[in-house]
């Protein structure tokens, strides 16, 4: 069945019952709003600090918009995009696009306008939903799009270039359309990208999304009465399809827009949070307070959390010794997954296994692993080679790319491009990434679009961009640095420069030095690696 069925599912089942609660803490004055019946919400000048909705109501909005997208000409396959941070209204856009058969196109918020234009025309989109944070990107390219793409904005100030969404669907029906999806059919395009720029698009069909909500219900024993604490961005498959496990039980989620750890601890207290996933730097970061003292846990309520969950990164074993030490009573999770696989849990270590922390876990519901050979052989139990994993959640395809699909896609196995390992009692270890990726706090860095950009810089001869280990984020951008001849450069000229990178992608080290490259004029990464990177992790280890 189509993973729209879940959502018409609770709002028979649990109707009044609340489905997703919003919270920013930056407002201080706590405001309640419940949605109970649709209306046009004319936001304050100060956003609300708390706001749910129930599963009636959710499902009544996603059926707005899905009537409103067909009377605007949209038919089944076509693409309709959200680059939102995350709101209420997000999940409800979300559906109301599959619910009128068309695919969803979530885009990452951190996109430059270069990037959104690239991704936008990429996977064919035809209308966009965006919000106020993204009004002068949208604007830098909203020329160079196609006239007959819809813009509609999600806020309160509507600019020129587009429709106000609140006033687009209003009027239109609450009443699901009645358009025949089943599991087969395409639902969405999630963005993931190499090592050579721009991003790729991921084709999922309704079978993966409900293979990844079926699959987090059973690995994390999900229940009615569970709350979900979503602090990761809804873009990003891995939060959404940790979601999927509330959709599929029917339970209560909240979005917290914020990861303090007074904001996390908040939530977890105020809301009854039972299950949170967690970012690396965040579990540290709320280690950190409570080891400062900042942080008291008597001062919360938080008898009520059973499980913590990390993913997106690999987990250091001090961690959660540390974190237990806190928590004893938590259960404790780690999933390995990629947008290829529908996001988390195609391998997970599973809650009764913290003896084997470190690991990434063995195969997940419904999924097969192997590691192979640059063959394609499998190796022998201990020895590294490539992941490979194949299952009901493997993606159709990269979009308009087959020559990039028939390289990781082989008989039906989806090749991860990470090396690992699997040990005596059958557990997976990471070992390396062949792909050039940086993982820094959960956020993949292309390290090619960082060097083209510093080659960019005058006084820079040569450039070479690699991770170091780092204690918090799991990995840095480092900028290893050749001057041209004759100049001299600072490390305060470089981060100046970098100012124009969004934050995210400005190497945290600048290195001074000759960038080494073999005869057919490639970096030579792995003698960068190895002279660099034992020292940092010396360093990583001593703060850990």
């Amino acid at each position: 069945m189509p993973i729209t069925d879940l959502l018409e599912r609770n709002s028979k089942l649990y109707g009044d019952e609340i489905a997703l609660v919003e919270i920013n803490p930056e407002v201080q004055e706590e405001q309640r709003v419940t949605w109970k019946e649709y209306a046009l919400i004319q936001p304050t000048s100060t956003a609300p600090y708390r706001r749910e909705i129930t599963w009636s109501v959710f499902d009544e909005k996603a059926n707005r918009v899905a009537n409103m997208l067909l009377s605007r000409g949209i038919r089944k396959g076509q693409k309709v995009a959200i680059l939102l941070m995350n709101c209420l209204e997000w999940l409800p856009i979300y559906f109301g696009i599959l619910k009128a058969g068309a695919v969803a196109v979530p885009l990452n918020f951190r996109y430059t306008s270069d990037e959104i234009d690239y991704c936008l025309k990429l996977a064919d989109v035809d209308v966009l939903f965006f919000g106020p944070e993204f009004i002068g990107r949208m604007e830098a390219i909203a020329p160079k799009l196609s006239k007959q793409m819809l813009l509609l904005f999600v806020g309160e100030t509507c600019p020129s270039f587009a429709e106000d969404y609140h006033r687009a669907t209003a009027n239109c029906s609450s009443v699901a359309p009645k358009i025949l999806i089943d599991d087969e059919d395409e639902a969405a395009i999630y963005y993931s990208s190499g090592t050579t720029g721009f991003p790729k698009a991921i084709l999922l069909k309704h079978r993966a999304l409900l293979q990844s909500a079926r699959m987090e219900a059973i690995h994390h024993a999900t229940t009615h009465d569970d709350v979900f604490l979503c602090i990761p961005p809804l873009y990003h498959t891995g939060a959404k399809m940790h979601w999927f496990g509330s959709l599929f039980t029917g339970s209560k989620a909240v979005l917290l827009k914020g990861n303090s750890p007074k904001a996390i601890l908040q939530a977890v207290s105020q809301e009854h949070c039972t299950i949170v996933w967690l970012l690396v730097p965040w579990a540290q970061d709320i280690l950190a307070a409570l080891d400062r003292g900042e942080l008291k846990l008597e001062d919360y309520q938080l008898s009520q959390w059973r499980l913590m969950h990390i993913g997106a990164q690999p987990v250091p074993p001090s961690l959660i010794k540390h974190w237990m030490r806190y928590f004893p009573h938590h259960k404790y999770d780690t999933n390995y997954g990629l947008s290829e696989s529908t996001g988390p849990g195609c391998v997970h270590l599973g809650t009764d296994n913290i003896h084997k922390v470190g690991a990434i876990g063995v195969p997940g519901y419904g999924w097969k692993v192997k590691i192979v050979d640059e063959q394609n052989q499998p190796v022998k139990q201990g020895d590294v080679g490539e992941l490979c994993v194949k299952g009901p959640g493997v993606m159709e395809c990269y979009y308009h790319d087959p020559k990039a699909t028939a390289e990781v896609l082989i008989d039906g196995w989806l090749h991860t491009g990470d090396m690992a390992r699997q040990d005596e009692d059958g557990f997976y270890f990471l070992v390396d990434r062949k792909k050039d990726v940086i993982i820094s706090g959960g956020e993949n860095l292309y390290p090619v679009q960082i060097e083209d950009f510093l080659a960019a810089c005058p006084k820079v001869h040569d450039v070479a961009v690699i991770g170091l280990p780092d204690p918090r984020l799991g990995e840095i951008a480092a900028a290893i640095i050749q001057v041209k001849e004759g100049e001299t450069c600072t490390e305060e000229e470089i981060n100046q420069f970098c100012m124009d990178l969004p934050r995210y992608k400005r190497p945290r080290k600048i290195i001074f030095a000759d960038v080494p490259r073999n005869p057919t004029g490639k970096i030579e990464k792995p003698k960068l690696r190895q002279k660099y990177c034992g020292v940092r992790l010396v360093e990583a280890q001593n703060k850990a």
